[in-house]
């Protein structure tokens, strides 16, 4: 891995590292926990003993906060060089902590975007990898980790270890949506994709319920790369938006020069009494009279094709002090579209406020031992984070569960360690390969103590 390719940056390291104590949490806010985090650019010595490898905080839960209160973690923000990059295969190789944000800048404009994309820029390849992050085009390319070929790891034995599809594989798919629980990942090659202008062709309609939503939602993914849905799960129809997309062809592309937009930020906490129920009823009815209900086609921007939210930084200051969890879940293909519209009509029944609900198709499962996608609908739901959350997650588990579906644990905070052992025949295999990696389970986090029972 380490010969690969041809380096187009300097590399250089500073063995300095710092700590500093400090207020920890996920992009949801919510739980916060004190901590020490360790920042430096050389991560094989910034891991040496720590528990945990952090990026940049965008997991929503407890993913990426230690095990206990004032625990050590490795931040991965200043490990961000590009390594090597081969312009004829699109091979990459860069250090874990490097950022989507950084790389859509430095080569997207020379015809070059990540194979799959989450819903944000803010992460970094390391994250990528332990979360097995999927996109709008599950359904044609997989998670992330499908288009890995290499990592670099210390693992909970202290050794460095090359892994990869055809090297020590166990251990590749393990780590693979892992959730950094296999070991601190200090370098990532991947194949990038080429791509034949930097803009997207986008075509867009209107649903006038779930099922019909749904329905489209999947039949879009047999022509289209790219499909996601807005739906109103506060409206008793549960009514939405349908948006498809490709890469524009030369032709179709606009002649100014490509250029990244900047963002707004919310300097401040909203009031907790901001979001209500009728305040995000007017919204979701003035976000569809915005849209109309003819349907629209035209050139967007990537930045507010794949990533909208990117354009308001701090957007989750929006939700208050309490912070918000954003509950994420698969309803599987064999239970069929009308049990995806059962899920909604409940979510919208069970007494929670879903302000922003996502739609995608997930296509085949991939090979990570624990990702998340299975064929089948997936939601993903911000609910503000209120005395009566962790009850109402509890009776959407209960549901998912028994569909055989799951939940993601980048997103999740509030699960049970029952209805995760409910949701994940695989937790025995992923336990063997921890087992040999890392006997003494030196790598954990607050969510595998929660979860998987780690000791504190």
């Amino acid at each position: 891995m380490r010969s690969v390719a041809t380096p187009v940056l300097p590399v250089t390291r500073n063995a300095t590292a710092t700590s500093a104590a400090t207020r920890l949490s996920g992009w949801g806010r919510s739980p916060v926990v004190e901590g020490l985090e360790r920042i430096g650019e050389d991560l094989e010595r910034l891991t040496r003993d720590v528990s945990l490898t952090r990026g940049l905080g965008r997991s929503y839960g407890d993913s990426s906060l230690p095990a206990k209160g004032g625990g050590t973690i490795a931040s991965t923000r200043l490990a961000d060089r590009i390594l090597a990059f081969d312009p004829e295969t699109g091979v990459l190789r860069a250090e874990a902590g490097l950022s989507l944000f950084a790389l859509n800048r430095a080569l997207l404009d020379r015809g070059w975007f990540t194979p799959v994309s989450p819903g944000t820029q803010f992460v970094t390849l390391g994250g990528m990898v332990a979360s097995d992050v999927h996109g709008k085009n599950h359904h044609e390319a997989g998670t992330f980790g499908r288009h890995v070929s290499r990592l670099l790891l210390r693992a909970g034995s202290g050794d460095i270890v090359e892994t990869g599809p055809d090297v020590e594989r166990e251990l590749f798919d393990a780590t693979v949506g892992g959730m950094g629980l296999t070991g601190h990942i200090l370098e990532v090659e991947v194949r990038l994709k080429r791509v034949n202008s930097p803009w997207i062709w986008s075509e867009s309609e209107t649903a006038p319920d779930f099922e019909t939503l749904a329905e489209r939602l999947v039949d879009a993914g047999r022509s289209w790369p790219y499909t996601v849905a807005w739906a109103d799960l506060l409206h008793p129809s549960g009514r939405g938006i349908l948006v498809k997309g490709r890469w524009a062809e030369p032709g179709e592309a606009p002649t100014t020069k490509f250029t990244w937009p900047g963002a707004v930020a919310i300097p401040f906490d909203m009031p907790g009494w901001a979001i209500n129920p009728l305040s995000m009823r007017m919204f979701n009815a003035l976000y569809l009279a915005k849209h109309g209900r003819r349907t629209r086609t035209g050139i967007a921007h990537p930045q507010s094709f794949f990533y909208p939210l990117d354009a308001i930084l701090d957007w989750n200051r929006a939700y208050g002090s309490r912070g918000f969890t954003q509950y994420q879940c698969v309803i599987p293909k064999e239970s069929g579209v009308a049990a995806a519209a059962k899920f909604a009509r409940l979510v919208r029944e069970t007494g929670g406020l879903p302000c922003l609900v996502v739609v995608k198709d997930f296509g085949p499962e991939g090979p990570g031992v624990l990702s998340f996608p299975k064929p089948g609908i997936t939601f993903a739901i911000d609910l503000p984070v209120t005395d009566v959350t962790p009850g109402l997650v509890a009776r959407l588990n209960d549901v998912v569960a028994a569909e055989g579906g799951r939940v993601y644990l980048t997103k999740d905070a509030f699960t049970s360690r029952e209805h995760f052992r409910a949701m994940e025949p695989r937790l025995a295999a992923f336990d063997d390969v921890r087992r040999r990696w890392d006997p003494d389970r030196k790598i954990r986090s607050a969510q595998s103590v929660r979860l998987l029972g780690d000791n504190e």
